[in-house]
């Protein structure tokens, strides 16, 4: 016996109307798939989250049906959890926060900003470094110079001077001035006023070029004999290695 129209099943796919007036979402977050309520989703009312879910679908849908959002799916899990239970993560900190971010979800990127990590990263660490003039800059230059160097080498080099204070800017320049190399490859860092020593600042750089890829380390740079100043007060080389 035939079903009429009106008595034919849905099956699994469903339109994105009727999946939205159903308390039950099945989400598709960049493969990964997530089973909610609606409520939970609209915890907070003001967060682009909820809005994905409010009033007409903003979202499409998979081959199954489930909404789709086009992030990484392993932490929405975690973004998932604290709507469920105001459980703030303690792992892939970083990442999470980008998401709640994303998401807008403000009360947990308050949380988060609170932990250690994000915490040092944006209250610490990032405000000292929007002290020091053209620092991002001066990365950029730093990964042009090694790689402009790299061609038919494993490794390239670029000489970074660090000045902390003004006088030793000074310094620098009378000890640019009497190197023998072309000075539009040295990249100059500082001064600065924050209490970070030369050695953090060193840090820093190693770790935000690292942050982009490239594997890096840096020591004292030792310049000829009979040279005015001592090498490491100012100049150190960053190995760029490449293969």
């Amino acid at each position: 016996m035939s079903i009429s129209p009106q008595h034919k099943p849905l099956g699994k796919q469903v339109t994105s109307s009727l999946q939205m007036l159903s308390p039950i979402v099945e989400l598709n977050v960049g493969g990964e798939m997530y089973t909610t309520t609606l409520s939970t989703l609209k915890k907070h009312p003001r967060s682009k989250l909820a809005e994905m879910f409010t009033g007409q679908p903003k979202l499409r849908t998979d081959s199954e049906g489930r909404f789709f959002i086009d992030r990484p799916g392993t932490y929405f899990k975690y973004i998932l959890e604290y709507l469920r239970s105001n459980q703030v993560p303690t792992q892939c900190i970083q990442d999470v926060y980008r998401e709640a971010l994303f998401y807008d979800i403000e009360p947990l990127i308050k949380q988060l900003e609170d932990s250690p990590q994000i915490f040092g990263e944006l209250v610490a660490r990032k405000q000292f470094l929007a002290r020091v003039p053209s620092y991002s800059e001066n990365i950029e230059l730093m990964i042009r110079i090694a790689r402009a160097e790299a061609v038919a080498s494993r490794r390239s080099s670029v000489i970074v001077c660090v000045v902390r204070t003004e006088e030793d800017a000074a310094k620098c320049q009378d000890a640019l001035n009497s190197l023998d190399m072309d000075k539009k490859s040295v990249v100059k860092f500082g001064p600065w006023k924050a209490s970070p020593s030369i050695s953090d600042l060193l840090d820093c750089i190693q770790m935000d070029v690292e942050a982009k890829g490239y594997n890096i380390s840096f020591q004292p740079h030792v310049a000829e004999k009979g040279f005015r100043f001592k090498s490491y007060d100012f100049f150190y080389k960053f190995l760029f290695t490449w293969w």
